[in-house]
């Protein structure tokens, strides 16, 4: 904790305050997020398909505006899309506490996706730019410490005041982003907006979407990281089903403790791990070595020859492990991907850039889930695993090759000849 204190007190107070910007996001947010299904089927009484409409859209509207929202944040600046999407979430979550007609939850749904694609990359552009090239790793790394955090306790805070009810969980988690959107508008020093042509704004939105589209080292490497996420997100998906193969339906225990495993293991490591990467080995090997790491994750969730007693002590076992191991891999290489995709940017457009490489890795997830989700219904119970491990161990050789390759290593000098 002293640590984390020094590191902090060592930014300006603009990242200080986007650093505590971010945890109080994912504090509202997963306050809320997490029991917004039972709440859709059990308080509201909606079908199970009108449940998945509603959080699909969520979902939807996030990851498909991520390159507008980062296209807006590069043209207006990145405070005031930070605003409007703290502004926007407050008007979302109030709706989703109060409304009960399936319309009108897809539109409470919709603006709660909306508003994260427009603060999401305006905060990373912001905190990469006000941190500097010398400094943005550790800024992304302490950064991470708070994201983890707002993690960790949002769920707890939102369980204890599902105790009233769930409209109570809505209001405060909206009220949170009221604060947020007030306290930036008043503190939050405004940055001059990366594009100021004269040029009609379709024609530049145009040009800097091509620049990227033609920008190789960007693409590959978004394309090489788009199996990370995969990987992170089977906290959500293949853990809670292998929960449910040793518990049957009371895995509601075994999950949360995967969830707090999963993010003390990040808050607990992420400073120090980030540190002696940056003292002993280069950036595109902390990002190759992370998603070693994260594939590596999955491999004690392959089933022994072990049964009974044992066999079920061995696989609840095996799901923290399997969380920890994931978020330690995702903590070496985090900060190392956030600065990558700033000097693959070369510094210009970055919010666009953090815009796309959310969109690009957005479809990766739910082009994943459904892989996996369809490799849980061969009943071949090693599959999942070793293609995940696999595809963990893919991911890192195509980074690497991309590093041997100069890709990684002359980042300006490629985005000078692709632009």
């Amino acid at each position: 904790m002293r640590e984390l204190r020094a590191q902090v007190a060592s930014f300006d107070p603009s990242v200080r305050l986007l650093m505590a910007n971010q945890f109080a996001i994912n504090l509202g947010f997963y306050m809320l997020m997490p029991y917004l299904a039972d709440h859709l089927s059990q308080g509201l009484g909606l079908a199970a398909w009108a449940v998945g409409l509603v959080l699909g859209v969520r979902n939807l509207s996030q990851q498909g505006m991520f390159l507008v929202g980062g296209t807006l944040a590069d043209r207006y600046g990145c405070k005031p899309m930070i605003l409007a999407g703290c502004a926007l979430r407050t008007v979302a979550f109030v709706l989703l506490g109060v409304v009960q007609s399936l319309p009108a939850l897809i539109l409470a749904s919709a603006l709660t996706g909306l508003a994260g694609a427009l603060f999401n990359p305006a905060v990373r552009a912001y905190l990469a730019a006000e941190a500097g090239a010398e400094r943005r790793v550790e800024a992304f790394a302490t950064f991470n410490v708070f994201y983890q955090a707002g993690i960790l306790v949002g769920p707890l805070a939102g369980l204890a005041l599902l105790t009233w009810d769930f409209r109570v969980v809505c209001l405060v988690s909206a009220g949170i982003f009221g604060a947020l959107a007030l306290l930036q508008a008043r503190a939050l020093p405004s940055r001059p907006p990366a594009d100021r042509s004269a040029e009609a704004a379709w024609r530049s939105v145009l040009r800097d979407w091509r620049s990227i589209a033609a920008n190789r080292p960007f693409l590959l490497f978004s394309v090489a990281m788009s199996g990370s996420y995969v990987l992170a997100f089977q906290v959500y998906l293949a853990l809670p089903l292998r929960a449910r193969e040793l518990f049957g339906e009371r895995t509601g225990v075994v999950t949360g403790a995967v969830f707090a495993v999963s993010a003390l293991a990040a808050l607990s490591g992420q400073l120090k791990v980030t540190a002696w990467a940056k003292r002993t080995i280069s950036s595109p090997r902390a990002i190759t070595w992370g998603l070693v790491v994260m594939g590596a994750a999955f491999l004690p969730l392959l089933p022994g020859p072990a049964a009974g007693t044992f066999g079920v002590a061995v696989g609840v076992a095996s799901l923290p492990l399997c969380a920890a191991l994931l978020a330690w891999g995702g903590a070496l290489l985090y900060p190392f991907e956030m600065d990558m995709v700033v000097r693959l940017a070369g510094d210009r457009l970055v919010a666009t850039r953090y815009g796309a490489y959310n969109t690009a890795s957005g479809i990766a997830i739910a082009v994943g889930n459904l892989a996996v989700g369809t490799l849980f219904d061969t009943d071949v119970r090693w599959l999942p695993w070793v293609v995940l491990a696999g595809t963990g161990l893919a991911c890192a050789g195509a980074v690497a090759a991309l590093d041997r390759s100069g890709y990684l290593r002359s980042p300006a000098r490629e985005v000078a000849l692709a632009e």
